[in-house]
């Protein structure tokens, strides 16, 4: 073993030695993989010649891990979907790559196998790199609970709510933290994709930044900035970003990538000469707009510009609305759905626009208290309940949205109001209390109903009593959620739960046949995210000058 470490380690330290022949397709690890710090320890323990320094150890053991970042001139630039890409690039040539992003803001999470809450994000772009999420991947999580507040999350773990002031006291605490995953995760991977969060010019929050500039600095990473040309006004955007960055900052910035392009990339050499000529950094690449493309989206910011609202199929379909939470949380949970060529999705906002769907989706929400007053204040909860007398839509809830379907939620633990006790729709037979301790957990089990498995996570602190039958059983023999057969309303706090492909034909078949059409009986639409992975990899490396960010990172 000891020889095969040795050759490794000096493989894989020395500049001269030759470099993994880079795939166009994965076809397994790399032939002289990297070797670990625990393998040099070994060799370092085991070994004379390393001992005496023959062999160089220490100064190997100090080189950073490949790292490259994306960041951008605005959020929802495109640079998650980027990362991701990069990630699935990377791992088509042989490389273990890792994603990373000190800190996300967003109501979109995931719980991990070790029952801790990460971006999902990270989670999407950890799929592209064929590896189980790690909470390591995105250490520093907030949830937006108001205009001026956000549960923090840490590690996995929430620590609590903490306004604007609070937590940029706290900022210095949660950079150490995000470091510390950094190194841990950096030490088990060949290369590092990294993301940054909105811009790296917000003059207001560099003092403070922990997930731009000073991450990337932190990874020795070099920066592709993006910026989304659909929008207009790019090559303005990058121009401003570099002219707001000090001289280190820019230093870090290797180049520009213009994201969602539409038309003729002939148009735009002009444009890159002036960027090179103006500030001595070239555009590295242009990614064409990609439509349809099949990866959840993490960025609330598409979500609320209406990319969920598919146009309705010409032939025979059922229509699924899903309710527009103002504190909306995990709204991908109907993502299936826009792949289904039967079904029309619908995003609804005002009670206007609810209409006489076959199945109204009540989703998860960061502030359940706020969002079911605005249902009854706006008329939307009317609408519900008078939909659910009719018997005629189908009504389910899902975590926050299956707590407003109840009688009653209390707030004794002032999670999320002043401690109010609000009365819910009053459509199933429950009872909920938002408890101090957060339920994080991934969960796998059968729907009673149709007998068919389920899977996903559990993110909140409800606690649901229902004295109406449980609408599924775990593994473990317990039951969870509330089935009102009677009232064709249900609901549990499991998110995921329509990704499993026959339970998701199986609920709209049998909404198919309640509306008096044939039921497939089969599956017609598999959520496979990987041909969305592997066709985001094709675009993007042909769009971007891969051999100079194989240069970039020293690869």
């Amino acid at each position: 073993m000891l020889p095969h470490l040795i050759g490794n380690l000096l493989y894989s330290n020395t500049k001269t030695a030759p470099k993994p022949e880079r795939k166009t397709h994965n076809q397994g690890p790399r032939r002289y993989p990297f070797a670990t710090r625990a393998e040099n320890r070994y060799i370092v323990a085991s070994c004379p010649l390393a001992q005496s320094g023959d062999i160089i150890l220490a100064k190997q053991n100090k080189q950073h891990t490949p790292a490259i970042m994306l960041q951008g001139t605005c959020s929802n630039a495109g640079k998650s979907v980027l990362t991701a890409a990069l990630c699935r690039i990377l791992l088509q040539d042989g490389y273990k790559v890792a994603p990373y992003k000190s800190q996300n803001m967003s109501l979109n999470s995931f719980v991990t196998r070790d029952g801790l809450e990460m971006g999902r994000a990270q989670v999407v772009q950890a799929q592209a790199a064929r590896l189980d999420p790690d909470v390591r991947m995105n250490p520093i999580l907030l949830k937006p609970s108001s205009d001026v507040g956000s549960q923090v999350i840490v590690n996995g773990k929430p620590l609590g709510n903490m306004s604007v002031a609070d937590y940029v006291r706290y900022k210095p605490t949660a950079f150490k933290a995000a470091i510390h995953a950094y190194n841990s995760l950096a030490a088990e991977n060949q290369v590092m994709v990294l993301e940054g969060a909105g811009s790296p010019g917000e003059v207001n929050l560099k003092a403070h930044d922990i997930v731009n500039m000073a991450m990337a600095r932190e990874a020795h990473a070099k920066v592709l900035l993006v910026g989304d040309i659909d929008r207009g006004g790019v090559f303005a955007s990058f121009v401003g970003t570099i002219e707001v960055l000090d001289q280190w900052e820019r230093d870090l910035i290797a180049g520009y990538v213009v994201n969602r392009f539409r038309g003729d990339k002939s148009l735009l050499a002009d444009a890159f000469s002036y960027m090179l000529e103006k500030t001595g950094k070239p555009v590295l690449g242009t990614v064409d707009y990609l439509k349809d493309l099949g990866l959840p989206e993490e960025d609330s910011v598409s979500f609320k510009e209406g990319l969920f609202n598919s146009t309705a199929p010409s032939g025979e379909h059922v229509t699924v609305a899903m309710i527009d939470l103002p504190h909306i949380s995990n709204f991908t949970d109907v993502e299936p759905f826009l792949a289904e060529p039967d079904v029309h999705l619908r995003v609804v906002k005002k009670p206007a626009e609810l209409g006489c769907p076959d199945a109204i989706i009540l989703p998860g929400s960061k502030n359940v208290i706020a969002d079911l007053t605005w249902l009854k204040d706006s008329g939307m909860g009317a609408q519900i309940q008078k939909l659910a007398e009719s018997g005629k839509t189908e009504i389910i809830g899902i975590c926050g949205g299956f707590q407003m379907l109840g009688k009653k939620i209390d707030d004794p633990h002032q999670i999320e109001s002043t401690g109010e006790s609000l009365a819910g729709l009053g459509l199933l037979e429950m009872t909920t209390v938002l408890e101090e301790e957060k339920t994080l957990t991934r969960q796998e089990g059968v729907h009673l109903a149709s007998s068919l498995k389920v899977h996903g996570y559990e993110i909140h602190h409800g606690q649901s009593r229902g004295i109406s039958s449980p609408a599924l059983r775990w593994q473990n023999g317990e039951t969870a959620g509330v089935w009102a057969t009677e009232k064709n309303l249900w609901g549990s706090y499991l998110h995921g739960i329509f990704d499993a492909d026959p339970f998701r034909r199986w609920f709209i078949d049998r909404l198919r046949t309640e509306k008096g059409m044939v039921a497939h009986g089969q599956i017609v639409a598999a959520y496979d995210l990987e041909p969305a992975f592997d066709r985001l990899a094709k675009v993007v490396r042909e769009a971007l000058e891969m051999d100079v960010i194989y240069k970039l990172l020293g690869l």
